[in-house]
């Protein structure tokens, strides 16, 4: 019987270790999808990005004491309550932080009756009893310890409360010894229907090192079977004596485990929101110091180097964001020097327009029409500028070419289209907010027109003046 037990137990803990999931399945491998959080950033869990271990070999020995029998208990306490011995054997696998499955084997001697079995009986009304068994069984284990500690608790703990409940398949061989010597009562083989029992208990684990724990428990042994004692016949007048139909005992061991694999620590030792308060702890008591402005602010118009796009800003200017001077008339006076900010005019009469009539100008030329990579959209910040343009146009008596153009990515064909594109939709903005149609044609110059014609390649240049590029103009015809 022993040897079949020890076969049984090896044939499950086989398939146990080799079809254990340490992932969580995902429909196809896809990510993100309806199984994940939703984010980009989800990777597959592999045993390549594992960070704790989570299986151990656990082993231990006892003492198991009769708690509910006929044949002397702590129940009926008619007699010397006699010590037996026990050992155990699991494989444990960590689920989750709190968590985990047990594989256990147990083996072990209750001894029970009004004497010690190795010895004599005192009189012919003495009975002792002992019963040699044989379990396996499948317990869950739940670590209290992870659920219940406190999250602002940031020590670093060795202790911790486990509690245990499983069932399995119990053999055993009851004996019962008189004045007329000793004799087998009971034999019950095991994976039979009245071989099923349960246990339940705690246990207290102390980490020794990260590959040690002992611990300390105490289970509570259901047999299920009023025959455990060695009492005999269910109606025999031993088993008479009390009403009760279980005959169960306590579990007193003491064992190690030994925990396995490659990492550092163990997931049962791990607790996720301890972690996660102490890593925010850390960050709101750390001291950063951003640095702003690596390259400095040459002209101290307020807009780093890092990202501006004119470094000679004369003192006094207001600018954009990209640190060029402000022109609100866009009239080529920056508004520093324009003595008619809102009105266009010549830079010869400082930007206010003449008294002698409209003012003629071979070239007029937009700035900062520009658009985003491989888009024909009008940005909002532009609307203001094409605002303007709408007032100046009406208020000359010229036509004008609506240019547009694109920084070097792509083919010239697919970049003349582009331009075309973003010239044809800037020609009705105008015209949809008052500019007459004779005034305007659009004409698409593609990448030959560049503002910057040392970015070609585009990769030779800082992203400002691609997007500089990228941009449509107006010339007088």
């Amino acid at each position: 019987m022993k040897l079949s037990l020890a076969i049984v137990a090896l044939t499950l803990a086989i398939p146990t270790a080799s079809y254990a999931q340490d992932s969580t399945a995902v429909s196809k491998g896809e990510y993100p999808n309806t199984f994940s959080s939703g984010s980009a950033n989800v990777s597959p869990f592999t045993n390549q990005s594992k960070r704790f271990n989570d299986w151990s070999i656990s082993a231990g020995a006892g003492v198991p004491l009769m708690q509910s029998a006929d044949l002397t208990s702590i129940k009926n306490g008619n007699g010397k309550n006699l010590f037996g011995y026990s050992a155990y054997v699991s494989i444990d696998k960590a689920i989750t932080h709190a968590f985990g499955l047990k594989l256990q084997y147990d083996r072990g001697e209750t001894r029970q009756g009004w004497f010690n079995t190795k010895d004599a009986a005192p009189d012919a009304t003495a009975v002792g009893g002992r019963t040699q068994y044989d379990a396996i069984s499948i317990l869950g284990d739940i670590n209290f310890s992870n659920l219940l500690r406190r999250v602002d608790n940031h020590s670093p703990f060795r202790w911790a409360l486990h509690g245990y409940a499983g069932v399995g398949t119990l053999a055993y061989r009851a004996y019962q010894k008189d004045i007329n010597g000793q004799r087998l009562m009971t034999e019950v083989k095991p994976f039979k229907l009245g071989s099923m029992f349960a246990q339940a208990g705690a246990g207290l684990k102390y980490k020794v090192s990260r590959r040690i724990d002992i611990e300390g428990r105490l289970m509570y042994v259901i047999t299920g079977d009023d025959t455990f004692d060695g009492g005999g016949d269910p109606y025999s007048a031993i088993n008479r004596r009390s009403s009760q139909v279980s005959d169960n005992f306590f579990n007193a061991t003491l064992g190690v485990s030994l925990k396995l694999g490659k990492h550092e620590s163990h997931l049962m030792w791990h607790d996720p929101l301890q972690e996660i308060y102490y890593k925010l702890d850390v960050l709101a008591n750390k001291n950063q110091d951003i640095e702003v402005c690596k390259k400095g602010d040459a002209d101290n118009d307020g807009v780093c180097d890092d990202w501006d796009r004119q470094l000679d800003t004369p003192a006094g200017a207001r600018v954009d964001g990209a640190g060029v001077a402000l022109d609100t008339d866009l009239d080529g006076v920056i508004d520093l020097y324009d003595k008619c900010v809102t009105v266009p005019g010549p830079v010869e009469n400082n930007g206010c327009p003449t008294t002698t009539g409209p003012v003629i100008e071979t070239e007029t030329k937009l700035e900062g029409i520009e658009f985003d990579l491989n888009s024909d959209r009008i940005l909002p910040s532009n609307t203001p500028i094409l605002n303007n343009a709408v007032n100046y146009i009406n208020s000359s008596n010229g036509s004008y070419n609506v240019i547009g153009a694109t920084d070097t990515r792509g083919t010239d064909a697919y970049n003349l289209k582009l331009s075309q594109r973003r010239a044809n939709n800037v020609k009705n903005y105008l015209i949809k907010n008052g500019v007459q149609n004779g005034k305007l044609n659009a004409v698409g110059k593609g990448k030959r027109d560049l503002k910057y014609p040392e970015c070609e390649p585009a990769t030779k240049c800082p992203e400002w003046k691609n997007r500089a590029n990228r941009r449509v103009y107006f010339e007088a015809k």
